[in-house]
């Protein structure tokens, strides 16, 4: 069988409980207005890095629970002591680069907070760059977000195009918050 070549046809014929197409029909693609739920999909595509999404999906409460339920001022103000509570959590992606990158871009989205008033006015603000343009401009700012995590990203929450096949049911949802 040949492998899908595309998130659509990968979950067109999984069950509809399957996590993978609930996220596929519920969340990939769609807008997110809040700062700590667009920043707790970085963490998850952060996280991903390396292995499948259906692990990070799996692991996606754990990770919210563990990481303060994605609150940015929290995070931005881990110590060393939440870095080894982190470390020991089976529960989630035990990665010190990837939590020390989690702690570092947590500062980095209250600095842009700061400038631009939120992290989503910020992504709203560079809605215009071509996908080269995000990733360098991610590179710049974040640690851990290489072209395959910013792209990820990047359409998961509706920046990007390419989330969604245009023949996918769930197209025309996505293009409604846009």
């Amino acid at each position: 069988m040949n492998k899908p070549n595309t998130y659509c046809n990968y979950v067109r014929n999984l069950p509809e409980n399957d996590i993978n197409r609930l996220y596929h029909d519920n969340e990939y693609g769609y807008k997110i207005d809040s700062d700590n739920e667009l920043f707790g999909r970085l963490i998850l595509e952060i996280n991903q890095a390396g292995l499948s999404w259906t692990t990070i999906l799996k692991k996606k409460e754990t990770f919210k629970t563990a990481y303060s339920n994605y609150c940015i001022d929290k995070i931005a103000l881990y110590s060393e002591k939440d870095i080894n509570r982190l470390l020991s959590n089976k529960g989630i992606i035990r990665n010190k680069l990837k939590i020390n990158a989690v702690i570092y871009n947590a500062n980095k989205v209250l600095e842009l907070k700061k400038k631009y008033g939120s992290f989503k006015l910020w992504l709203d603000k560079n809605t215009y760059r071509t996908k080269q343009q995000w990733i360098t401009l991610f590179k710049e700012n974040f640690k851990f977000t290489g072209k395959e995590i910013t792209n990820e990203f990047l359409m998961s929450t509706g920046y990007l195009k390419g989330a969604h096949h245009p023949s996918c049911p769930v197209f025309k949802l996505t293009q409604k918050h846009v």
